[in-house]
C-alpha cells in the first residue's frame, strides 16, 4: 500500500509540477510528499524528478515511470470499483477537459449542477483551447467543439453550437444591411482570428450554393466577446457563436442579419480515452450534458451562467 501511495504522490507531483501543490491537493504535508518521493528514488536508485527552489521537472526515466504508474493506479482503481460496486454509482473523482469561454460559461455551470445531483462526486476541470492529449493529462472525458477526428478515442455527439452574423441597428442604418454574400465585401467586418484562413467566411446561400467570402476587416481578435463589444459599438459586422451574442441580441444592441444564409454549425462532442469499459460516472455525465444541449439551448445562455467572460473559444466553424 505504501508503494501505491508513493506512485499516486509521484503522479500528482508530475501533473501539478510542484511538491507543495500536490501536497495541498492530496491533503498531505509537503515534508510527507518529499519523504515519499525520496524513498521512491532511493528504492529505485534513479532520479525521477529534477527540482530546485523554483521549479520541478520530470526526468526522462521519470516520464517513462510516470506512464507505468498510471497503468498500475488505473488497474488498482478499477479493481476497487469491481469490489465496491462503484461501477453502478456516480462517485469518486472525474477529470474533465473543456475549452475556455465555452467551458467557463456553459460547461462549468452544468458540472456544478451535476455535482449537486451527485454529492459523492468530485470534479477536476482543465480549461484549454488546445486539443490536449486525454491520456497524457489523465482526463476521463473532454468536451470539444467542431468535427470529431477519427481516432482510438471514444466519442459521443451532444448537440450543436450554432453561429450567427450580427451588427448593430445604428451601423446598418448608416451603411445599409447586406442581403447577399457579395455585399459583405463593402462592409466593415470584425474577424475572429484564432484559426487559419480567418479572412474567409464560409456559408450556404438560399439557393444552396456553398460560398467562401474574402474579407478585409479593421478589427481582428481571438476574443469573441471583444467582437460582440465592437459590433455593439457600431464598428461593423461579425460572426460569433449564438450564445456569445444572445444577450446583445435580446436587448436589441445587435441583431441577426442574412439569416437566410446558412452558417456551418459547430458540433459539440464528448470524447473519452477508450470506447470500451466507460465508467458510469462518465456515461452519466454525457447523458446529462446531452439533455442540456437539446432544443435551442443557445438562445438562453444565462440559464447556464449569469456573468459573460472575455475569453477565447476553440476553432470557428466559419473558417474550418
Amino acid at each position: 500500500m505504501d508503494r501505491l501511495m508513493e506512485m499516486q504522490i509521484f503522479m500528482r507531483v508530475v501533473e501539478m509540477g510542484s511538491f507543495s501543490r500536490a501536497a495541498r491537493e492530496m491533503k498531505l504535508t509537503q515534508p510527507t510528499v518529499t519523504k515519499h518521493i525520496n524513498s521512491m528514488e532511493g528504492r529505485l536508485n534513479a532520479r525521477l524528478l529534477n527540482r530546485n527552489q523554483r521549479a520541478v521537472s520530470v526526468t526522462e526515466i521519470g516520464a517513462r515511470y510516470y506512464e507505468k504508474c498510471k497503468d498500475v493506479v488505473r488497474d488498482y482503481e478499477e479493481a476497487q470499483d469491481v469490489v465496491l460496486g462503484r461501477h453502478t454509482h456516480v462517485e469518486g473523482l472525474i477529470r474533465v477537459g473543456t475549452s475556455l469561454t465555452f467551458g467557463r460559461r456553459i460547461v462549468s455551470p452544468l458540472l456544478v449542477k451535476f455535482m449537486q445531483a451527485h454529492p459523492n462526486l468530485r470534479v477536476d476541470v482543465n480549461h484549454d483551447d488546445r486539443y490536449v492529449d486525454l491520456v497524457a493529462l489523465g482526463l476521463d472525458v473532454a468536451i470539444r467543439l467542431g468535427s470529431l477526428a477519427d481516432s482510438s478515442l471514444g466519442g459521443r455527439y451532444l448537440g450543436l453550437n450554432p453561429w450567427v452574423m450580427v451588427a448593430s441597428p445604428a451601423y446598418l442604418t448608416q451603411y445599409g444591411e447586406p442581403k447577399t454574400h457579395t455585399d459583405l465585401s463593402r462592409h466593415a467586418c470584425l474577424i475572429y482570428s484564432s484559426v487559419q484562413e480567418d479572412d474567409y467566411w464560409r456559408m450556404r446561400t438560399p439557393s444552396g450554393e456553398r460560398v467562401s467570402v474574402f474579407l478585409h476587416g479593421r478589427l481582428r481578435s481571438n476574443n469573441l466577446s471583444s467582437l460582440v463589444t465592437a459590433a455593439r459599438a457600431d464598428m461593423g459586422i461579425t460572426i460569433v457563436p449564438h450564445y456569445v451574442a444572445a444577450e446583445a441580441i435580446s436587448t436589441g444592441a445587435v441583431r441577426q442579419i442574412m439569416a437566410d444564409h446558412v452558417l456551418p454549425d459547430q458540433e459539440i462532442h464528448a470524447v473519452y480515452p477508450s470506447p470500451k469499459l466507460v465508467p458510469v460516472k462518465v456515461t452519466e455525465l454525457i447523458l446529462f450534458l446531452k439533455e442540456a444541449f437539446q432544443d435551442e439551448w443557445w438562445r438562453n445562455p444565462t440559464a447556464f451562467d449569469q456573468t459573460p467572460a472575455p475569453e477565447s473559444v476553440t476553432a470557428s466553424p466559419i473558417n474550418a
